[in-house]
């Protein structure tokens, strides 16, 4: 056995790896989060489930991507687990377009156009187009359509150095010895899920299968439990995405192992059975690039068809082997390292999770607003837990987020990276606040000091507008509405406003003898903390709006509609003022 050969064997799976990283990193910038917003989308037909997945497939062309998509959506609640078996097994279809692909250097033909359609003689072509669009154009979405083309060819390219590569091994006593061994079936899966496990790609896998093909060597009997095996190997790298996440995301790598299995399972025992009653004839003849192919694109539809009708027992399945536990609530394994390798995933779940994180903010609000219309000893307590996850979310995602920052993603990720990092601060700041009037409004309870019944009301009213100007900020925040924005800051100083008159009338009572001193002291810090929310609550909406225009002048912007007399926040602001009047 020559070992310059196997040295250019190496170098030609390597150079295969390269080009396929290449090319999935291109077609996931070209694509950028649509796909992932599509898959949100899904409905539960399991049928356009099972179109979508094969479709963001061969878009991707990595079923790998789209595993860590799905387990990242799961995790962060965006999607439920029974949405994803069907897009599961449409990635399983989707990836046979590349054993296609690669099968085109088996194309012998002296016509023009076949030999045309040999990478050898398209790729570099796309090479050049691909080398010219990099560093001709200015435009980072051409750029992206520019490295795909380039990962495209030198895919291409790659198959054909590892066929020139295997010619001289396949004459070797040894390795004629080691092709023996795929004849075993058990032992040519286990072959094909280890290999591929190891380089976490079953698009090298087969791609090195087919290039062996070309030197007359490989079987239909050596090739068939291979391919299988590769199926199974492919599932390694959901196991590792399924690390530091929710019980529920590491159901989703547990029925993609469970699909592979069963699937290799039922149709080994298939066909090896009909063999061994019909004797096929193919067994023993050789196969070339375009039969592995075509037994890769067998296996998958087959195992699909088969398994899709029972696609609610995978899922019961995943839930027995992954049991439930009452705890979920951990923003640790709502974003994990490995969703890093795919950014634009890694983005997305970022906001998903901010988003979690603004929900919980706002029921931080939403449980102090009725403990000042009633205190309650559990309320307070969940109030309590609220304020302690907001801090990890944090403290979580300020960290997380700069790792992502640091990762090479589009503009309009990087936009969305800014946004996050500007809003985390106020949603737990709002979190703070709200315990903050909890822990007022206990300790009035202890020592039983209570408001006069026209105090009362006017921390109700004051409360109520507290309540909406938060979910209105949610709003904004969640759906990127800029028109929904601007009506925050009118509500904002109608609040200042409620708080200064009440402060007077306060007084007045004071002076009359109708309030008392302490009193004024707790009535002064819920004022206090409530004017506080509403600034976070102005601060989210006026980063939603200049993230939106570039530009981060927020003081000039807000004197600029506070103070220049514009028809729509006098409007707004005189609207807000009567609903939310205490007279």
């Amino acid at each position: 056995m020559d070992v310059l050969s196997i040295l250019a064997l190496i170098g030609g799976v390597a150079v295969f790896l390269f080009g396929m990283h290449i090319m999935s990193s291109g077609l996931e910038k070209v694509s950028g989060n649509k796909l992932e917003n599509r898959l949100k989308k899904l409905t539960s037909n399991k049928f356009k489930s099972l179109a979508m997945g094969a479709g963001i497939t061969v878009a991707m062309q990595s079923s790998s991507a789209l595993t860590v998509m799905l387990i990242g959506l799961v995790n962060s609640g965006i999607m439920v687990l029974e949405q994803t078996v069907g897009i599961i097994m449409g990635s399983n279809v989707g990836t046979t377009l590349t054993g296609w692909l690669l099968s085109l250097t088996g194309i012998k033909s002296d016509n023009l156009a076949l030999q045309l359609a040999r990478p050898e003689n398209f790729a570099p072509v796309l090479a050049l187009i691909g080398v010219l669009m990099l560093l001709g154009s200015k435009d980072k979405k051409k750029k992206n359509l520019g490295m795909v083309l380039c990962g495209f060819a030198i895919l291409m390219i790659s198959m054909e150095l590892m066929s020139n590569a295997v010619e001289p091994i396949a004459q070797s006593e040894q390795f004629a010895g080691l092709l023996t061994a795929f004849s075993v079936p058990i032992i040519g899966v286990i072959i094909g899920a280890v290999f591929t496990g190891i380089i976490q790609s079953s698009a090298a896998s087969l791609g090195i299968l087919q290039a062996l093909s070309l030197t007359g060597s490989i079987t239909y009997s050596m090739a068939i439990p291979v391919v299988m095996g590769l199926n199974i190997g492919t599932c390694v790298t959901a196991v590792l995405s399924s690390i530091g996440v929710n019980r529920n995301a590491k159901r989703v790598s547990v029925i993609h192992i469970c699909f592979n299995l069963i699937g290799t399972a039922v149709l080994m025992s298939l066909y090896y059975g009909l063999d061994a009653v019909f004797h096929f004839p193919m067994t023993d003849m050789k196969v070339d690039p375009v039969g592995i192919a075509l037994i890769h694109t067998i296996f998958n539809v087959a195992t699909t068809a088969i398994l899709l009708p029972f696609s609610d027992k995978l899922v019961s399945l995943a839930k027995i082997i992954i049991k439930d536990k009452k705890d979920e609530d951990d923003v640790t394994t709502m974003l994990d390292d490995i969703l890093l390798k795919t950014p634009s995933v890694a983005v997305s779940e970022s906001a998903n999770v901010t988003y979690k994180m603004a929900d919980k903010a706002k029921g931080s609000v939403d449980k102090a607003v009725s403990l000042i219309n009633s205190f309650d000893a559990k309320v307070f307590a969940k109030l309590t837990h609220d304020e302690s996850k907001l801090d990890e979310y944090e403290d979580f995602l300020g960290s997380y987020l700069v790792k992502v920052a640091a990762c090479e993603i589009s503009a309009d990720d990087s936009t969305t990276v800014t946004k996050l990092m500007h809003v985390i601060g106020d949603f737990e700041h709002t979190g703070d606040n709200a315990y903050a009037i909890g822990m007022t409004l206990e300790e009035m309870n202890d020592k039983e000091i209570i408001f006069s019944d026209q105090t009362k009301h006017e921390l109700k009213v004051i409360a109520s507008a507290l309540s909406d100007i938060t979910e209105l900020t949610v709003r904004v925040f969640k759906e990127n509405d800029l028109a929904l924005a601007a009506h925050v800051e009118p509500l904002e100083q109608v609040i200042d406003d409620l708080a200064a008159r009440i402060k007077k009338r306060h007084i007045k009572r004071l002076k009359t003898g109708e309030c008392t001193a302490d009193k004024g002291i707790y009535l002064t810090d819920l004022l206090t903390h409530i004017k506080r929310i509403s600034d976070y609550c102005s601060n989210v909406a006026v980063c939603v709006i200049q993230i939106a225009s570039s530009t981060f002048e927020t003081h000039s912007y807000l004197h600029s509609i506070k103070y220049t007399n514009q028809p729509e926040f006098l409007s707004d602001f005189d609207s807000y003022k009567n609903k939310y009047s205490i007279d």
